[in-house]
Order: C-alpha cells, then structure tokens, then sequence
C-alpha cells in the first residue's frame, strides 16, 4: 500500500508540473502584456489569481477560506502566513483581493516561462546573501510607497524537516510593517504540506483551508516592538495550526 501511495504521489507531482506549464502557457500573452509597464501591476495581480485558481483546481484541489476580517480596498498591508509548499503562492494569490508584491527566492527564476514573469513581477532575495536581503528590503518599501501591498513568508524558507510544524519568524517582515505604520495580516495554510510538500513521494488532491486572522496593528509601534510583533504574528498562525477553526 505504501508503494501505491508513492507512486501515485510522483504522478501526481508530475501532474502538478503539467498544470502549472499549461496555465503559464495559456495565460502567458496576457502576463506578458501586463508587466509591460510597471503601473499595470494590477492588472497583472488579476491574472496571476486566475492562474492560480486554475492550477489549484487543475490538481483536483479545493479551498475553504474563513475570513475574520475583509481587507479594505486600496489599503497597503503586510501579509504573512506559514509556508510548507510550492503551492503558498497560488493560495495565497486566490485567498488576497488586494494587490500584493511577493518577496521570494531568487531560485524560481530559472524555472521556464514561469521564471522570466516571477523576477519581473517579484522582490528576489538570496537568503545568504546580506547584500541581497538589504536590496530586496529597499524594493519592498518602494512597491509599500506605491500603495501595494507585500507578502513575505517570515520563517525565510521551507523547513527542510517535514515533521517540523512552525519554524522560527525572521525580522523582515515585522520591520517593514512597523516602519511604513501598516498592519499585518495573517493567514493560517492548513493543508497545502499535505496536498503538495517538498517531498518527491508525498502528496494528494483534497482540500486547502486557509484562516485570515484579524489584522495585527502596528500604529504607533518603533523597531524596539519588533521582537513583540514577530512573536505575537507567530502564535496565532501556530495556535490556528495546533487548534484549528476551519
């Protein structure tokens, strides 16, 4: 039984692959069209949602989403949530109306057709790489000044070990919350280690649930509150996980 489930995995993450391709290469002329210009960047957010709900529902996998708040529109926040799976990105864009620029791994860039529209769209970081957080930081608060908002994924990777449920939250993302005075929102990925981890022999279709906590405020706050807010945004992702309430 073991065997068939592995096998059936590795179909499945190479159907994945598939689904991911055939969306690129459907919507490509119109990704390609909106990231002519860099004040189009909205336009460009509403097809990468279809993009993703494309390949979410292409690899026979549906989301329940429960919401405790609804974003305002046209209001910059900084959102974070635990990251386990390549397929954080699509869930992220599908849960998210408002337009949001993510800060990622400069590694996805190689990946074809894919690649070339993530490092024209997204802050790419080298995690190593001090020179590099500290450019991706500044163009973070550049797309903040624009009126967008920023995803950032604060445990800075995938933990290599799978049995591990929360990693530690780097500082990034608490920094620039407090220094452009935005609120942090967190959500909570039940399920995407589940459906599709970092794992070549694991996997299935099924349900992704996402929890969108209440906003976290950071009006008022200095970098001293920093170490107060990371810890504060890391209890209630870990609490959702541990208790869930979707």
């Amino acid at each position: 039984m073991k065997i068939l489930k592995q096998i059936f995995a590795a179909f499945y993450r190479i159907w994945f692959f598939l689904i991911v391709a055939l969306a690129t290469i459907l919507l490509f002329p119109f990704l390609l069209i909106s990231i002519l210009k860099h004040s189009w960047y909205p336009f460009f957010f509403k097809v990468a949602r279809t993009w993703s709900a494309f390949i979410i529902y292409g690899i026979g996998c549906y989301p329940i989403i429960k919401r405790d708040v609804i974003y305002e529109k046209g209001k910059s926040y900084m959102f974070v949530a635990n990251h386990t799976s390549m397929t954080d990105i699509m869930l992220m864009f599908y849960a998210t109306k408002n337009p949001f620029v993510f800060v990622g791994k400069k590694e996805l860039a190689k990946i074809p057709l894919f690649g070339y529209i993530y490092k024209r769209t997204c802050i790419l970081v080298d995690r190593g790489n001090t020179k590099s957080r500290v450019e991706a930081f500044r163009r973070a608060e550049i797309r903040l000044n624009e009126g967008l908002s920023v995803c950032i994924f604060p445990e800075g990777g995938v933990p290599d070990d799978l049995s591990l449920l929360l990693d530690e939250f780097k500082d990034g993302a608490f920094r620039l919350s407090i220094e452009h005075q935005i609120p942090l929102a967190p959500m909570t990925f039940h399920d995407n280690k589940k459906r599709f981890p970092y794992s070549f022999f694991i996997g299935t279709p099924g349900k992704m649930r996402v929890k969108v906590h209440k906003l976290i405020p950071t009006s008022g706050f200095t970098l001293d509150n920093r170490k107060d807010l990371k810890k504060e945004t890391r209890e209630v992702i870990l609490n959702e996980l541990l208790n869930p309430t979707v």
